[in-house]
């Protein structure tokens, strides 16, 4: 946290030296295209499962990372402030971990995320060359095409996650390249959790509460309309 706090104060720093340019005006609309890598934070609670006898010790559950493309539309409310939308999916494998892990249960669930964002943006310098952003805001993530793999697979085995609320911070930089196109850096934060549940698998039915929690690190090149 310290460093970020340091680095930003950088940016600002540099961004009150430089020439103005591209000032953001109220009603601008700004569409970047990024491509982001979605790195959880997870953690979760221990598997249950009815058939052997409840929760099962020392379990757990890990998911993996992705890289996917982005796009994201921010409208300019007034010269500091925005509302940006961000949009894509993601793709993830959950694996089994611990005791889970030791059974041979190894990948469990194949996945999509698709998590729709909404943040209230503060932009410190609008009209210049180097222009730092922080938001906060709220994300709603839907989870699809989940599929049931590895031992636990079988006709008939299914698995259902359930959708996540949460709160949504982030900070970036837009680097202006002219009066219209800028290169964009951005760090995001999700407050995301789900219950997993299982039906029909070689073990019966089970369950799993997991926090997902990803940072997403994007880089990208954005435009003015």
């Amino acid at each position: 946290m310290k460093n970020t706090t340091l680095s930003l104060a950088a940016i600002v720093g540099l961004s009150g030296i430089a020439s103005t340019a591209m000032a953001y005006e109220a009603g601008d609309i700004l569409v970047r295209g990024r491509i982001a890598h979605v790195q959880p934070l997870d953690d979760s609670d221990l598997l249950h499962v009815p058939a052997l006898g409840g929760a099962v010790p020392d379990s757990g559950v890990t998911v993996n990372s992705d890289t996917i493309p982005e796009l994201d539309f921010t409208y300019m409310l007034a010269p500091h402030w925005g509302v940006e939308l961000i949009l894509g999916y993601s793709n993830h494998d959950v694996k089994a971990s611990g005791s889970a892990a030791d059974l041979g249960l190894g990948k469990v669930i194949d996945a999509k995320a698709l998590p729709p964002t909404l943040t209230l943006q503060y932009h410190f310098l609008p009209n210049a060359k180097i222009r730092p952003y922080i938001g906060a805001g709220v994300n709603y993530t839907y989870f699809f095409d989940e599929k049931v793999t590895g031992p636990l697979d079988q006709p008939g085995a299914k698995i259902k996650m359930d959708d996540s609320l949460g709160f949504a911070a982030q900070a970036g930089v837009d680097f202006a390249i002219n009066n219209d196109w800028f290169v964009n850096l951005d760090v995001k934060w999700i407050d995301m959790e789900t219950t997993a549940h299982f039906t029909g698998t070689t073990a019966g039915s089970a369950k799993i509460d997991v926090d997902v929690d990803p940072i997403i690190w994007s880089v990208g090149i954005g435009r003015r309309f």
